[in-house]
This record gives C-alpha cells, structure tokens and sequence, in this order.
C-alpha cells in the first residue's frame, strides 16, 4: 500500500502560529479539530485563509488539518494563510511566483511594541512641566 504524500508548513502572522498539514483529499478543512464553519464565524477570516488555495484552484484537491496558537481571529487566518501557501509552494514550486505575486510569501511580522519603563506606554511619555 502507497502511502500517501503529507505536506506540513508553519504559517506565522503577528503572534499567531499555524502548523498546517496538506494532504491530497476532497477538500475538508479542519482548525484545531472542529470544522472551518464551527471555528471561524466571521465571513472576512474565512475568505483570507482560502485565499491561497482560491487563487491557485486547488480548494477541492487537498484535506487541510491546522493546530493554531496565539492572535486573535485575524492574526490566526492569516497564520493559516501563511502555512497553506507554504504549503502549497511544496506540493508545486511553480505556484510560487503567483502565490509571490499575491502578496501570500512574506510573513506579517508586525508585533506589538513593548512598554518601556518610566514611560506611559511603548512611544507615550508622561507630559513634561518645566516648571
């Protein structure tokens, strides 16, 4: 018996992390063990997380299986984005340069700035009183 091709990527967005596992299937998306519907309510972080696999019409081809950690609804979809576009950039490295092109590749790296001590905030100073 074949066994069968497994793609596994980790897609990263702010402070969220996805590992994402492609396999070749009919399309059943799973996130953290509960169904896409069940665990994503809002429309907006569904439609970004498919965005990879809508692009490269391949939604019907692969089960998709993602653990996510960290991040709000926002952050985590784009997490999975992430890690479905890597992924996807292994089953076939000629969807990169559109995947590339998408804007899919590169990491959202922005994190929150940490507060600094003896301020108010990360850039907010408490107000200066010369006098």
């Amino acid at each position: 018996m074949a066994e069968e091709t497994v793609y596994y990527a980790t897609g990263k967005r702010k402070t969220a992390i996805a590992r994402t596992w492609m396999k070749p299937g009919s399309g059943v998306i799973t996130v953290n063990d509960r169904e896409l519907d069940d665990y994503f309510r809002v429309g907006t972080a569904k439609t970004i997380m498919l965005q990879p696999l809508v692009l490269t019409n391949t939604r019907e081809n692969f089960d998709i299986r993602v653990k996510v950690i960290g991040g709000g609804i926002s952050g985590q979809a784009g997490a999975i984005r992430h890690g479905i576009t890597r992924a996807l950039m292994m089953f076939d490295p000629d969807l990169r340069q559109s995947l590339k092109r998408a804007g899919f590749v590169r990491r959202d790296s922005r994190v929150k700035e940490r507060k600094k001590y003896g301020q108010k905030g990360a850039r907010a100073r408490y107000q200066f009183s010369k006098r």
